[in-house]
């Protein structure tokens, strides 16, 4: 006969992805985030927005913001998010351009721009001020086993060892996630060779609320609107993707050079690049884990799954999962059911596989395809371009997917 779980669900990883599914589960049942960073110190305390140049960022789409309207979060992440009123897609050298606009889908944005501190800061406020949510930090999660009833973990905190049984525990620890690994879930990984290079940049003219994609022969690159900096200049978020060698020389490069390096390749639709913050570099793969649901056990974010960069899905696509996620763990809880029962979470993997197909398959195409400097495939995605250009319809469908709305 099993015991009674400690905690309904245990969550091991406090990130956005972790923080998030906290933040929804707790309005039903008993949740404990353990988390390896120190968190906000104070559940009176609101969420402080500390400008800073050099802050990175993320894309929500419009299923995102739902999902964050859902939970009750999404009128403090709006006070310092950007909208995307317009998109700008570009061949860099070549004909064929499109551009999709929120008023023409009668839509108030595409998506929103957020500096990851401040969606942190709101998401970890929430965690101490929801009821039936503790959270256990610094600490980490060292194994996870299956059990009758749902999992066993044990946790290190400080110089302790403690054990928490679990009806449920979510792997959310991050990209090549050591947990599952110990748990003999292999992942398979797909390397581009690439380099995505990151930094905010200052430009003359305002940015109205447009995001630029542009794609060039040796990889992509995006500008995404972001509020304006402290000094009051305008500034946007630079992802630019790079064969792994010329990013470490693009890296290497000071700032004016940096510039000068970036002007002619992205061109000045925003006029004059003034200045470009702290760079960072990451490198590209599409990783995937063979196992997303066990008895016990659901490997979630970015420990699921990793994606390029190129369509900004990564994020957006974990949040789908935690919104079904939360479906099925509701319904099972309503019908008295325990929330590691495997039935109840291949039903949650089952519902999310045309999702993953889609939005994986887009992600790993668009980069290969529009990367190609052959000749054949330039002249064809040119073509692709100019007709969406043309048909408002197809134009329409494409924005839809791509703000999570018509998935």
């Amino acid at each position: 006969m099993s015991t009674a779980p400690d905690f309904d669900v245990v969550i091991a990883g406090g990130g956005m992805v972790g923080a998030s599914l906290a933040c929804a589960l707790a309005q039903f049942c008993r949740v404990a985030v353990v988390e390896s960073f120190p968190l906000n110190a104070s559940a009176a305390a609101a969420p402080v927005y500390r400008p800073s140049f050099d802050a990175r960022s993320t894309a929500l789409s419009l299923s995102s913001v739902a999902f964050l309207e859902g939970i009750g979060l999404w009128s403090a992440v709006t006070r310092h998010a950007e909208p995307i009123r317009h998109i700008h897609v570009s061949d860099q050298g070549r004909f064929g351009s499109t551009r999709m606009d929120a008023a023409d889908e009668g839509l108030e944005a595409l998506g929103y721009i957020v500096e990851n501190h401040w969606l942190g800061a709101v998401l970890h406020g929430a965690l101490r001020e929801r009821p039936n949510l503790r959270l256990i930090a610094p600490a980490s999660v060292e194994a996870v086993t299956a059990v009758d009833g749902g999992a066993q973990l044990r946790l290190r905190v400080g110089d302790e060892t403690r054990s928490l049984h679990a009806g449920l525990a979510v792997i959310a620890d991050g990209a090549r996630s050591a947990l599952a690994a110990r748990l003999g879930i292999d992942s398979e990984e797909r390397n581009y060779g690439q380099t995505a290079v990151i930094a905010n940049i200052a430009h003359a003219a305002p940015h109205a609320g447009r995001a630029f994609e542009r794609f060039c022969d040796s990889g992509p690159l995006a500008m995404l609107p972001l509020t304006r900096a402290e000094d009051g200049r305008s500034r946007s978020a630079l992802v630019w993707v790079k064969e792994t060698a010329d990013a470490a020389e693009i890296l290497a490069l000071d700032e004016r050079a940096f510039l000068r390096r970036l002007q002619p390749t992205f061109g000045y639709r925003l006029g004059r690049l003034l200045a470009a913050g702290n760079r960072a570099s990451y490198s590209l793969a599409l990783v995937q884990a063979a196992e997303q649901v066990r008895a016990g056990i659901v490997v979630l974010g970015n420990a699921a799954h990793t994606l390029h960069p190129v369509a900004g899905q990564g994020f957006n696509l974990s949040l789908r999962d935690v919104a079904a996620l939360v479906g099925v763990l509701r319904t099972a809880h309503t019908s008295g059911e325990r929330p590691g029962d495997l039935r109840t979470l291949q039903a949650y993997a089952d519902s999310r596989q045309a999702d993953h197909s889609r939005t994986i398959g887009f992600s790993d195409w668009l980069p290969r395809i529009f990367g190609s400097g052959m000749l054949p495939v330039a002249a064809a995605r040119g073509m692709g371009l100019v007709s969406l250009e043309l048909l408002p319809a197809a134009r329409s469908l494409l924005v839809r997917k791509a703000t999570g709305l018509g998935l």
